[in-house]
């Protein structure tokens, strides 16, 4: 058979006009499918040369992003209105289904027009044979939504919230259950809690940026914010952290430049909780990145460990000389990939007492008890960051944890060993999961008896709602950051 639209096709229709943000979208949900591919890092690409106005870049992120956030949702009311199961529709038409129910369910698209758009997107990606499935689909759908008022709970019919929280919420919220258990678990079963914190991660993230230290100054960053029309406000806990309200941040030349970075303030947090934190004893000046790509981390923790003449006033205040830890402090971050090695290279560039190696944290190329300060900031599950990483909540599985904690655990103990006695070594996830967080910690330091835990919250105190200690956990609900942990641990002295 001859492809629809093409020469000598009797009776065809000419090829569907889609309009580009949808293309767009669609080609987002397709790479995340079928090449495993980061929305977060394809999309901003994909935006830069498209040519688009920004009101359409911000349709596209919105059905991106939200399409991939609710696929499971999607998914399931997807179900509700067609004979075969989701997962056996051809994956480019699924994709197409999923952007169309997406507007169809959360957006103020009419319900005529996403209905039409979707039919269009078939045709122009599927070709004519799946249109009338798919027109069929979608108005089944706009049926049982505009039924329903859009209530989640009805149209996927969810178990009752008395009956079983964990599994509304799971439904109400686009969560995959085992993810609500462990957000549930790591609030203390606090439902209510658990519900804002569900919540915030479909929420669209606002920008952090960081003004690192001896480069550039806070209210600098926010001058050339306002410069650009962007809508920034200090961060309320990190001294070197800038919000914006929407607008794209390469704009700003301090960004482009290198000046400044787009940094979560929960990770700005942990670096800055690792420098102020003192040690017991002489420091011989080195501190380490066991795991340092993509390198922000390591490029704070740089400057906030170096003295560097010619800082801004806000700088100079958090520099190594006033937090105590020596005049030339020098860094050593180290990353086993190469990609990655690169882009912590690019970020340290300029530092004068910064240093890459590739290598893998587990076996450092440095003696024992070397290092003043140590950060160890572990692979993980991710689960922190849901909210920057829509597609991740569906990608992860529990079985994950099985390589994910002995990974954690023995760079853990390779940090251990690294510090000297008298150092500190802070132990990072961008995850709330308790198996990756006060769990690898516990198990580790309930063998170490030269280790005692800090109390993480004594070096932020200009944070609130960090619960009991002494461990520190940062909610998206509750400080607007990742959902960052932090343990601070002291290698004893004899």
């Amino acid at each position: 058979m001859s492809p629809a639209g093409s020469p000598g096709t009797r009776g065809a229709r000419p090829p569907a006009a889609v309009d580009r943000p949808r293309r767009l979208a669609w080609e987002v949900l397709r790479a995340v499918d079928e090449r495993g591919s980061y929305a977060n890092l394809l999309l901003p690409s994909l935006l830069a040369g498209s040519g688009l106005p920004a009101r359409d870049r911000g349709f596209v992120t919105e059905l991106a992003y939200g399409a991939l956030r609710a696929q499971g949702t999607l998914d399931g009311l997807l179900d509700t209105a067609t004979s075969r199961p989701v997962r056996d529709i051809d994956p480019p038409l699924r994709d197409a289904l999923r952007l169309g129910a997406y507007q169809l369910l959360r957006t103020r698209v009419p319900a005529r027009a996403a209905v039409a758009s979707t039919v269009d997107l078939v045709r122009a990606t599927s070709g004519e044979r799946p249109v009338r499935f798919a027109n069929a689909v979608m108005r089944r759908v706009a049926a049982r939504i505009a039924e329903s008022g859009g209530d989640l709970a009805q149209l996927l019919g969810a178990p009752r919230f008395d009956a079983d929280p964990i599994g509304h919420l799971a439904v109400v919220n686009a969560h995959p259950r085992w993810i609500v258990e462990v957000v549930a678990e790591a609030l203390g079963d606090d439902l209510d809690e658990t519900r804002a914190a569900l919540a915030a991660d479909d929420e669209r993230p606002v920008v952090h940026l960081v003004a690192r230290p001896g480069r550039i100054d806070r209210e600098r960053l926010l001058a050339e914010a306002a410069q650009e029309g962007l809508a920034a406000a200090p961060g309320p806990y990190s001294p070197f952290a800038v919000r914006l309200d929407g607008g794209d941040p390469g704009r700003l030349p301090a960004v482009a430049s290198g000046l400044a970075a787009v940094q979560d303030e929960g990770s700005q947090l942990v670096a800055l909780a690792l420098a102020r934190t003192a040690t017991v004893g002489r420091d011989g000046g080195l501190t380490v990145d066991l795991c340092a790509g993509p390198g922000g981390k390591a490029a704070l923790l740089a400057g906030l460990l170096t003295d560097r003449s010619g800082a801004g006033p806000e700088a100079a205040s958090s520099s190594g000389a006033a937090l105590g830890v020596g005049v030339g402090a020098s860094l050593l971050a180290l990353e086993p990939r190469a990609t990655r090695a690169g882009l912590v290279a690019r970020s340290l560039a300029g530092e004068p007492r910064a240093w890459v190696v590739r290598a893998d944290g587990r076996a450092a190329p440095l003696p024992a008890g070397s290092a003043d300060r140590v950060l160890v900031d572990v692979p993980c599950t991710g689960l922190g960051a849901l909210r920057r990483r829509p597609e991740a909540r569906w990608r992860r599985i529990p079985g994950d944890l099985a390589a994910l904690v002995p990974l954690q655990s023995a760079l853990l103990v390779a940090a251990l060993d690294l510090v000297r006695p008298g150092g500190v070594v802070a132990y990072a996830t961008c995850s709330p999961h308790p198996a990756e967080t006060v769990e690898v910690v516990r198990q580790v330091t309930g063998q170490r008896p030269d280790t005692s835990v800090l109390d993480a919250r004594l070096a932020l105190p200009e944070v609130d709602a960090l619960g009991s200690g002494p461990f520190v956990q940062f909610w998206p609900h509750r400080h607007g950051t990742d959902a960052m942990f932090m343990a601070l641990l002291r290698r004893n002295q004899n």
